[in-house]
């Protein structure tokens, strides 16, 4: 309260005082905030802006914020702008979105004194329900640049109904005109006009629309103030010059001239003498000469003048046209198989190149043709000799090709025939003389001169010992004065002026007058095991009465002769299976036998009866048979077993059946019978005696556990009729389902094949078992053996029993029980109880279990270790002391690892189970295979909480450091090592043959390294260094190698991490090897490069090939497995199974190197077991090198890449196949309800992104810059922008680089520009050198804005730095194409920008074909190719996944289709999505990059067949 005065105290008041008296007064004037600017009722439009404003006055000063029901404002699309410190602020929204952001929102404003309130409603319409009198703004601001001190207009003209009022924003604040005092003004139009402007003029200005029914909001433009320069008078100078062109006949084409100079000149056309711009309207600055149906080439003048000069400049149009007809060719040489023509050009104007075509005058076939020819001399070769062709020239430029030439007719020269007389026969017409006949070769090459008949009695002579007689071009001959009954043989050949042709095949002749000449054309047909099919043709006019055949079983069998009446054909029956014969035939006559053919052999069908047939196994219901085939034999012919009356069919290949549903105690005959056999079916039998009916009683589960906590079980009555031998217990883990249930057993235990189960049982050998239970996850094993049977049992109580471990439950894994009586018979002789219902563990503590298992391996573990170290050192001690050429040829493995494999009861070949046999470390008991079906589930289990157990897991595996490396360490050797630490076990590495006279020349620091099912599959070594290039190239040789893998770049992060071991081009030596560099593909994430070797001194060339992976990081491992499993896939399908080891190599031999290896092993591994052992694979590796998967991330990589190739399958089609598999995709998969198509696209989608991928795209300065809220890029994909001081997130864009087939970042995928981004956009095509944009929208689709018009249409515009001058429009049936003369201002330099709007795509759905696409993506490359700077092309439709992806999708699998012959559209549109979220978004376009696939290889004839 005021305090009252008194007048008695005005008095003494003094100076002092009277300060207090002010004080106290000051206080007096506090007031609570009262608004002086209150916001007012909004109407705005979807995806627009609302800005409220709210400022109050108070003491002390209050500060205003904006709540939104009670909370204070807080989203990324709005933001609060302060200004008079904090006594005001706008709360502005952009882009609104309807219906959320339709609210009230509450202005408080608050100081000490007191707070108010004022309130302000925001209803938000979409753009089709607007009022038809809403805002609209006509023209907005552009970016304007003004000297400072001179006058600035931004101007806005705006329509609706009621007219609206305009306001204006600059940087997002009111502007307030009356608060200049007169320096800004805003004009009747609408326009703010900005007088003797200073910097803080500077910004970004909008201006607003307002009416009853609205508001809107203008595009921002940005207003700079530069400094004042003096006046001075400048000469015209063009400061865009006028351009060439080229251009269709008619076409239409707009040159621009633009000239600067103080005073501004004037500009004007001119074409010769004539004036183009009249001389009352002549431009200045800028003049755009406009050019329509242009037919004639001509010049045209820019001329620019004013009071200080006159300038001139000339731009050429030149109208295109298709070449002429080149001069006739004119043959220059001819040579059997080639003709040689020139010929003139034709031309004045440049021809890209010469198409030649040519065709054969006596065949009728297609013209060939020879294109890209570039020189005017050319041999066509390949032709046929002495035949005659017709060849005709034409050329091509860009426009097309042109007629061809005149054409010229000429034969090529000839050369000996090429093959022999055809059907020659011989026969007597005296007793001395006889008759030989033949046709004309196939392949004369020319005119044949003559006929050479050779005979002879003695036809083991060389032919240039027998007899000859020359006929001139007759085709039958006599030959006279032969001696009488003697057999002759004859051959015959052709000659022409070139040389003699090749002789024909022998035949007999009997000097006897009226025996019969040879039969033709002998030839024998296997029919069936026991028969064979001779059939020939008679010879020429004989009265034949009989044919004598002598036939004998391989070389030396005894000759057996058959005799028949004249036929052709012939059946030779009761032969014996899978045996060779040797056959002869000659004819006879009533005067004699004719000679006999040369002898033909053929063997007889395999014999394909089965042997020992036998019983394996009896039970009390069930019965399991077996049988034998030949090693060689394989034949899906089904088999019958007969029994009781019934008939059961057998797959040919399978050698067992178990036949159920017997009765107990039972005898029965079976009768096993070869279907398909020629003599009407083999039977084998055999009889057996089903089991006594024990065991009928079910194993039942106590309810409860009993007081140790163990599950009991209550057993059958083991009473038996009959002796039992022994009981076992037998537990079955129970499999689970898709959806996770578990799967009780049908049935009963007898249905089942219990024959491994047995063989165990024989066995009795615990490493055996302990080894089993690890494979092929879940399998039943044996818990106990009792010789009588308990009462009860307790499962899992990790006790022996009879030699058996009943072993812990696994937590959460459920199984079932029963009984196997094994009876005392002569036959193996079984009976099984029922199954018991499920059990599991309900809270399983795994103390125990480490206790009973760990304990045991404590034992065992340093037992097998001893064992082992003495297996190598005998070992090693043998390799020491046998002879020096002996021990090259030796395996360089230590044998001991193998010498326990008749124990394997599984893959004895797989060397990884091998180790799991007889060398299991603690680690690998407890880490057994996984099956693939869990997979997801373990990997996701070992990544959670920050990838623990993945580590503990990591750390866990045995580093294997326990063997030799003394020839590494030898001070010759040392110089050899890349590394000091990463040295070649003694016992695995790889021996080189040694150099006579050389220490050490044995040794490269290299280790064999097994592979699934195979020892030494890979080579593992370190990068060659240049010492040690000969070793290496000489390891590849004597491995027979076929496969170089390389793992590394040649320099990483400005390090040497391996020496370029090969050649750049041609050919170079290294030690004794000759490398030839054949070929290079270089494409985005790896490289294949072909190399031809030669060893000195051998003649044997060999091809290498070298597939480098480029896409490996620096730091730690690819983001994704991705592009790594594509590399290696392309690695395994070109390595020939017959190679040597493949040999892979990084920088030290063993990270990425043990990550390639181990992912090749496992996925080989998955086909046939169905589980993945990475963790017992990688223990094997590292007992072969040190080392190998070198970190924590390489160990998960590993796991990430399994995972991904379980979860995607192989989707590699080979182009011819596409149709096939198409066909495939479109067929609703079992049990699914829904296409195989819809399935792999579903399958893409698995792959989500992490949010912590999105960094930049997702701050608060960024968000309003992304066209859809969830579609933005990926960090480490990102284009970013060259920052602009002092702005925060100018480094930003929504766009991502993307790799191509061949280029790393040879796309760049974006969104729509919008326009506030639109000065960004042009910045990232400058600053990227992007010289061409696809753009796959139109403007507005289905009444909504896709895409902001970026460019500019009639005259040129400037965004930010860049100046953008359109030049040219071409209207193509498909597609727009636009060009466009970019400047930068800041430096005068200036490109080339073309853009394809392509406009077929309808705005719903996809393309009906894909034909006009994809010629779309051909002529957007070739132009890239024509004119391209190095930069991407940069693609975009609206948001930038969907058409873009396709457009992306499609140019990578169409150039991979050329090059590969291979299609995979899963895998490319997976790989994109690792490079931008969502990349073919839906379905329908998915579907779409397979027909426009399908299309384009219908336009390629060689695959469409």
């Amino acid at each position: 309260m005021a305090p009252t005065w008194g007048p008695g105290m005005v008095s003494v008041v003094g100076p002092m005082g009277l300060l207090v008296v002010l004080l106290v007064g000051g206080c007096a004037a506090e007031e609570p905030p009262r608004f002086i600017k209150e916001p007012k009722d909004q109407i705005g439009v979807s995806g627009g802006v609302a800005s409220f404003v709210c400022q109050a006055t108070g003491d002390p000063k209050p500060r205003v914020t904006w709540n939104k029901k009670g909370k204070k404002v807080n989203s990324q699309r709005f933001e609060t702008i302060e200004f008079d410190e904090s006594a005001g602020a706008v709360l502005r929204i952009q882009p609104l979105r309807t219906p959320r952001d339709e609210n009230v929102y509450e202005c408080v404003a608050q100081n000490s004194v007191g707070e108010i309130t004022v309130h302000a409603k925001l209803t938000v319409l979409r753009e089709d329900q607007l009022p038809s009198g809403f805002p609209n703004i006509d023209m907005g601001p552009q970016l304007k640049v003004v000297e400072r001190t001179r006058t600035a207009t931004m101007l806005c003209a705006a329509s609706g109904n009621p007219d609206p009022e305009i306001t204006w924003f600059k940087d997002f604040l009111p502007v307030d005109p009356s608060a200049s005092n007169g320096r800004i003004k805003q004009l009747r139009s609408g326009a703010l006009q900005i007088e003797s402007s200073e910097e803080t003029d500077q910004g970004k200005y909008e201006c607003v629309a307002t009416n009853s029914a609205g508001v809107r909001y203008s595009s921002p433009a940005n207003l700079y103030v530069r400094e004042l320069r003096e006046v001075r008078r400048v000469a015209p100078r063009f400061s865009i010059l006028p351009v060439s062109h080229e251009i269709m006949p008619g076409g239409n084409v707009n040159i621009t001239c633009v000239a600067v100079g103080s005073p501004m000149p004037y500009v004007k056309w001119m074409q010769g003498a004539e004036d183009l711009t009249p001389e009352d309207d002549m431009p200045v600055g800028r003049n755009v000469l406009e050019l329509t149906d242009v037919k004639d080439s001509a010049n045209y003048t820019c001329v620019a003048m004013s009071s200080l000069g006159v300038i001139e400049a000339v731009a050429q149009i030149t109208v295109k046209s298709l070449p002429k007809a080149p001069g006739t060719p004119v043959v220059t040489e001819n040579t059997a198989t080639s003709i040689t023509i020139t010929w003139d050009s034709g031309n004045p104007d440049p021809v890209s190149y010469y198409v030649i075509e040519y065709k054969s005058k006596s065949q009728d076939g297609p013209y060939q043709i020879k294109e890209d020819i570039t020189t005017t001399r050319y041999s066509i070769g390949g032709l046929s000799p002495n035949s005659e062709y017709e060849i005709w020239v034409s050329a091509v430029n860009s426009i097309g090709q042109g007629p061809p030439s005149e054409s010229v007719v000429t034969r090529t020269g000839e050369q000996a025939p090429a093959s022999a007389p055809r059907n020659v026969q011989a026969r007597m017409l005296s007793a001395t003389t006889m008759i030989v006949q033949w046709e004309e070769p196939v392949e004369p090459n020319g005119l044949i001169r003559g006929y050479r008949v050779y005979y002879t009695m003695e036809p083991e002579h060389p032919v240039g010992n027998w007899q000859k007689h020359n006929v001139d071009d007759s085709l039958l001959t006599t030959v006279g004065s032969l001696l009488e009954d003697e057999t002759y043989t004859v051959r015959v050949l052709a000659f022409t002026s070139v040389g003699d042709g090749p002789l024909s095949d022998p035949i007999q002749v009997k000097t006897q007058q009226g025996v019969p000449g040879q039969p033709m054309n002998l030839r024998a047909e296997a029919r069936s095991e026991t028969s064979i099919t001779l059939s020939w043709s008679p010879p020429r006019q004989e009265s034949i009465i009989k044919y004598e055949l002598l036939f004998r079983e391989g070389d030396h069998g005894r000759e057996v002769g058959r005799t028949f009446d004249p036929t052709t054909s012939y059946v030779v029956e009761d032969l014996k299976p899978n045996t060779e014969y040797a056959f002869r035939l000659a004819a006879r006559s009533p005067q004699g036998l004719g000679a006999f053919t040369p002898v033909v052999r053929q063997r007889t069908l395999q014999s394909i009866s089965p042997k020992n047939f036998k019983v394996k196994m009896i039970m009390k219901t069930s019965v399991l048979l077996s049988w034998e085939f030949p090693d060689n034999y394989n034949s899906p012919t089904p088999y019958k077993i007969q029994y009781n009356g019934l008939t059961l069919d057998v797959d040919g290949r399978t050698t067992k059946k178990l036949i159920t549903h017997l009765k107990p105690h039972t005898f029965y005959n079976f009768v096993l019978t070869n279907r398909g056999s020629s003599l009407g079916g083999l039977q084998q039998t055999v009889t057996a005696w089903t089991a006594f009916n024990l065991l009928n009683g079910k194993p039942s589960v106590a309810p409860k556990p009993d007081a140790d906590g163990f599950i009991m079980v209550y057993l059958p009555d083991g009473q038996s009729p009959v002796p039992v031998q022994s009981y076992f217990i037998v537990m079955v883990p129970l499999r689970k389902s898709r959806g996770g249930q578990f799967l009780t057993p049908l049935g009963s235990p007898e249905d089942m094949d219990l024959e491994e189960l047995i063989q165990d049982i024989s066995r009795l050998q615990r490493r055996s078992l302990r080894h089993s239970r690890q494979l092929e996850v879940p399998r039943p094993y044996i818990a106990a053996r009792f010789s009588v049977l308990p009462p009860t049992f307790h499962p899992g109580d990790q006790k022996q029993y009879g030699g058996f471990d009943n072993r812990g439950l696994e937590p959460g894994h459920r199984y079932v029980l029963f009984v196997l009586a094994v009876l005392q018979k002569s036959e193996p002789t079984f009976a099984a109880s029922p199954f018991s219902d499920p059990f599991q563990l309900d809270n399983p503590d795994p103390q125990p279990i480490v206790d009973g298992e760990e304990g045991l391996i404590w034992v065992i573990g340093p037992v097998l270790a001893v064992v082992f170290i003495i297996c190598i050192v005998i070992a090693i001690l043998l390799y020491k002391n046998k002879p020096d050429s002996k021990r090259k040829d030796s395996e360089p493995r230590t044998k001991c690892l193998l010498n326990n494999a008749d124990l394997a009861p599984h893959h004895p070949k797989d060397p990884v189970e091998m180790r799991r046999i007889n060398f299991q470390t603690p680690g690998m008991l407890s880490h057994p295979p996984i099956p693939i079906a869990d997979m997801a589930e373990h990997t996701e289990r070992l990544k959670a909480n920050d990838s623990l157990k993945l580590s503990q897991e990591y750390e866990s595996i045995d580093p294997g450091q326990q063997f030799t490396w003394e020839h590494s360490n030898l001070e010759v050797n040392k110089p050899k090592n890349r590394y000091a630490n990463v040295i070649a076990y003694d016992h695995s590495r790889v021996i080189l043959q040694p150099i006579e006279g050389i220490v050490g020349s044995d040794y490269i620091n290299a280790n064999y390294v097994d592979g699934y099912r195979r020892q030494n599959a890979y080579i593992a070594t370190q990068g060659p260094l240049p010492e040690t290039f000969g070793d290496f190239w000489r390891m590849v040789w004597e491995q027979r190698s076929a496969t170089i893998v390389m793992m590394t770049r040649l320099e990483e992060k400005s390090r040497i991490k391996c020496d370029q071991y090969w050649p750049n081009r041609g050919t170079e030596t290294y030690g004794f090897i000759q490398v030839t560099l054949l070929d290079t593909i270089e494409l985005a994430t790896f490289c294949v490069r072909t190399f031809s070797l030669h060893k000195n001194g051998s003649s044997e060339k060999r091809e290498v090939r070298q597939f480098q992976f480029t896409a490996w990081p620096d730091h730690g491992v690819p983001e994704y497995p991705t592009p790594f499993l594509a590399f290696l896939r392309r690695v395994k399908t070109c390595n020939p199974p017959d190679a040597g080891p493949i040999v892979v190599h990084c920088s030290a031999g063993v990270g990425r190197t043990g990550c390639f290896i181990v992912i090749d092993a496992m996925l080989e591994r998955i086909k046939p077991e169905k589980t993945v052992d990475v963790y017992g694979h990688v223990t094997l590796m590292r007992s072969q090198r040190n080392y190998m998967v070198q970190t924590e991330d390489q160990y998960s990589f590993i796991h990430e890449a399994l995972l991904e190739a379980v979860g995607c399958g192989n989707t590699e089609v080979p182009a011819r196949s596409l149709y096939a598999y198409i066909q495939k995709l479109a067929q609703v998969e079992p049990g699914e309800h829904v296409t195989g198509m819809e399935l792999e696209f579903k399958r893409l989608a698995n792959s989500k992104a992490h949010t912590s991928r999105f960094i930049s795209a997702n701050l608060p300065c960024n968000k309003f810059k992304n066209r859809l809220v969830n579609i933005m890029p990926y960090e480490s994909t990102r284009v970013c922008l060259q920052p602009i001081r002092g702005v925060e997130g100018s480094d930003y864009i929504n766009a991502s680089f993307i790799d191509g087939y061949r280029q790393q970042k040879a796309y760049i995928a974006t969104q729509g520009p919008l326009a506030e981004t639109t000065e960004d956009f042009w910045r990232m095509l400058w600053e990227n050198n992007s010289t061409i944009v696809v753009m796959l929208t139109k403007l507005r689709e289905m009444g909504r804005e896709k895409c902001h018009q970026y460019w500019p249409a009639e005259r040129s515009a400037r965004y930010q730095y860049f100046v953008v001058d359109p030049m040219a429009e071409y209207n193509m049936p498909q597609y727009i194409l636009r060009e466009f003369k970019v400047t930068d201002a800041r430096d005068g330099q200036s490109r080339t920008v073309r853009q394809f709007q392509f406009t077929d795509w309808p705005e719903q759905g996809v393309p009906k074909s894909g034909e006009g696409f994809i010629d779309f993506i051909g002529q957007v490359h070739k132009t890239k190719e024509q004119f391209g700077q190095d930069g991407p092309i940069s693609v975009h439709c609206s948001a930038g996944v969907g058409r873009t992806g396709v457009f992306i999708t499609l140019s990578i699998v169409l150039e991979r289709m050329r090059y590969e012959g291979v299609v995979d559209i899963f895998q490319t549109v997976k790989m994109l999505r690792t490079q931008r979220p969502a990349m073919v978004q839906t379905e329908d376009e998915y579907q779409f990059c397979y027909q426009a696939a399908l299309e384009y290889l219908g336009s390629f004839d060689h695959y469409a067949t």
